[in-house]
């Protein structure tokens, strides 16, 4: 997947900066309504072939994490009445659309919150969200300080939307933040590289899959 320039780094500096034992791995709503054909997404009529590329990519990013013993998180949206944004609908019904319709994705206990390419294995921390961020109503804060993580490799989606929440929340909470760019996908290509070029202008460092792969690997 083609985005802006990747920030230069050699494999010696990397290594350092995300190193097995101070950082974590945030997966962000992979799951079915958001990147499979028969999610709500994807039944939408999006066209779900920018984001094969980033699920692939999480999966050897997953993979190399729990190979380097850098502890893997998955955050997932599970939406309930209960839960839902007064906001988000209000905003939504003034857009014109039908916030009850919307307001279905990723419902608890339907396959659609499911995760979706990587999933968690049995012990891995898995983060219930109902917000675009992470952090917001979470306890995924309290958390990365009990494993000792003050850096975070991320990938998911979308990257303009729960991906940039996250980011940019991670920073202002003193986290060191970088994006997997081949990791990540917006359903519209633009959208993914305008998010990556304001996130690397101010809150994180753009890498990919190949350099932090290169990274954890034993020396």
């Amino acid at each position: 997947m083609n985005g802006p320039p990747v920030a230069a780094a050699t494999a010696d500096p990397l290594a350092g900066w995300i190193a097995p034992h101070r950082t974590a791995l945030l997966v962000i709503d992979m799951q079915v309504d958001f990147a499979a054909p028969q999610g709500v997404i994807g039944q939408y009529g999006v066209d779900m072939r920018l984001v094969e590329p980033a699920l692939a990519a999480a999966q050897r990013l997953t993979a190399a994490a729990r190979a380097a013993g850098t502890p893997v998180i998955f955050v997932g949206l599970v939406t309930r009445p209960e839960t839902d944004s007064p906001a988000w609908k209000e905003r939504m019904r003034r857009r014109g659309g039908d916030p009850d319709v919307e307001s279905a994705l990723c419902r608890a206990g339907q396959p659609g919150a499911d995760f979706y390419g990587p999933t968690p294995l049995p012990g891995e921390t898995v983060i219930e969200k109902t917000r675009y961020s992470a952090f917001i109503g979470t306890d995924l804060d309290a958390q990365l300080k009990a494993m000792g993580v003050d850096t975070l490799v991320v990938c998911g989606l979308t990257t303009e939307c729960c991906v940039d929440s996250t980011v940019r929340d991670a920073f202002h909470r003193d986290y060191h933040a970088f994006i997997a760019v081949d990791a990540c996908a917006a359903y519209e290509r633009d959208l993914h590289e305008g998010a990556l070029k304001s996130l690397d202008l101010s809150y994180a460092i753009l890498t990919d899959t190949d350099q932090v792969v290169a990274a954890w690997e034993p020396a």
